[in-house]
């Protein structure tokens, strides 16, 4: 039996993330025109702001015990009453396909009732497949799809509310 913990990252772990950034950058080359820099690292803008917004909750992914990724909420919403966005996830290829994610964002939305966007990259064949098949199972009820740039890239937005659990 696997077991997945998702953990909410102190101050002096925000460099994990950062460096788990670089196999984030990584994968999004596939579909980004995304460089490797001269030492043969992606050049990623360190983030303090978005560290420092309250708003931001950044959690470590561990599977058994060991890393597996991360994943943050944040309030950097596209679309008109949003209040949470999943700005970033990220779960390292070991651990794909075996229900991580979709363990993660279920537990997220019942931490974090309100209103919800999640949105990919329509360029992103994985995370497309991916929320189309997570979306109906993570109890969510009605949710809508929405068309939009972002950054000059085509995306798919999926737009929801998570009502608070009832005692």
């Amino acid at each position: 039996m696997t077991s997945i913990e998702l953990h909410a990252a102190q101050r002096d772990e925000l460099q994990t993330i950062e460096n788990l950034m670089q196999f984030y950058t990584y994968d999004f080359s596939e579909w980004l025109p995304l460089k490797l820099g001269e030492y043969g690292l992606f050049n990623i803008l360190p983030m303090p702001d978005y560290w420092r917004n309250p708003a931001t909750r950044p959690f470590l992914i561990k599977v058994d015990g060991e890393l597996a990724g991360f994943v943050t909420v944040d309030n950097q919403v596209h679309l008109p009453g949003a209040e949470n966005n999943i700005g970033y996830l990220f779960v390292s290829r070991r651990y794909r396909g075996r229900g991580v994610a979709r363990f993660v964002v279920s537990t997220l939305l019942s931490r974090f009732p309100g209103q919800w966007q999640i949105f990919h990259l329509e360029a992103n064949q994985p995370a497309r497949l991916f929320w189309a098949a997570a979306m109906p199972g993570l109890g969510v009820g009605a949710f809508t799809l929405h068309q939009q740039l972002v950054d000059g890239h085509p995306c798919t937005f999926y737009r929801f509310e998570c009502p608070p659990l009832s005692s």
